[in-house]
């Protein structure tokens, strides 16, 4: 059972008739933590480890994802905006309106900005772990792979009928040493069969590249918003063996972000918290305590 691959008690919300599967541990300010694809709530399961002690940890698993339930196309709609309404209508059912700390990865980065894009007085800090919120950068070339299962048969084929996306990402998101086998069968136990694979195919096929495409626009709003965040306390945590979410995608966070901590990885792939989970669990657990007002500085603003 999947439930057993967590070491925490899921909860569910149902919504337009779909369950969506979320964590929801420890007490405290609220740490909103939004996977991307192909991983589900599992990838945050050290984070939220350490996190609980002092803050509230919410991860949702988006539909399609992890436990949620898995809908075919005319029940559900797979693409950014309904995943941003998904997390606002969740976080508004757990009555979670302020001092938000998002950390986001993958696809979780468009979806967790296009939330604060919409309620910016919400959010107290951001932790981006190789993750994009704009277009894809003009000096990165679209990768080849993600071409063949965005635009042809072949990578429906692959993705949906063999689940390659989903296993050969648990083997080249990491870079420093192999994830464990329990580790990597964990991240595609979710997309076990043709259905439930659906999500993994439909978030490549979302990818606006051309202001033709349905989300272009919708992505280049969320990239617009961004200066709204520059203030905030910002921590980049990023490996650089990552083929997709690269040295071009970090040049332009650090553009949109040149106040953020940078902790740097060379040596580590896409899946930043498998790879160097010690050290930047380390660093994201100082980064919340350092960013929190003191006691005194609280008195003074008083």
């Amino acid at each position: 059972m999947l439930e057993q691959l967590l070491p925490f008690k899921g909860h569910y919300f149902e919504r337009n008739g779909l369950k969506q599967h979320y964590l929801n541990q420890g007490e405290g300010e609220p740490v909103v933590m939004v996977h991307g694809n192909p991983s589900w709530c599992y990838y945050y399961r050290n984070l939220v480890s350490e996190l609980q002690k002092t803050h509230q940890c919410i991860v949702p698993d988006h539909i399609g994802c992890g436990l949620s339930d898995k809908p075919n196309d005319t029940d559900y709609d797979y693409t950014l905006s309904q995943r941003i309404d998904d997390l606002e209508a969740l976080l508004d059912h757990l009555d979670v309106k302020e001092d938000i700390t998002l950390v986001l990865h993958d696809w979780g980065g468009m979806i967790g900005m296009g939330y604060a894009a919409r309620y910016p007085e919400r959010i107290k800090r951001i932790v981006l772990l190789n993750t994009a919120a704009f277009h894809l950068p003009k000096s990165k070339m679209f990768p080849i792979p993600l071409w063949i299962c965005r635009n042809t048969l072949l990578g429906t084929l692959l993705v949906r009928g063999f689940n390659a996306f989903s296993s050969i990402a648990s083997y080249v998101g990491v870079k420093r040493k192999p994830m464990p086998k329990a580790v990597r069968e964990a991240y595609v136990a979710p997309f076990n069969n043709w259905d439930n694979r659906i999500s993994t195919l439909r978030f490549v096929q979302d990818i606006p590249l051309s202001p033709s495409d349905r989300n272009y626009d919708f992505v280049s709003e969320i990239s617009a918003s961004l200066s709204h965040f520059s203030h905030l306390p910002i921590l980049v945590c990023w490996g650089h063996k990552d083929f997709v979410f690269d040295k071009h995608f970090l040049k332009q966070w650090k553009q949109h972000f040149p106040s953020a901590v940078y902790h740097e990885f060379h040596d580590c792939g896409h899946y930043i918290l498998e790879d160097a989970s010690d050290e930047a669990i380390g660093h994201i657990s100082q980064f919340m305590k350092t960013t929190e007002p003191s006691a005194a500085n609280e008195s003074e603003a008083a």
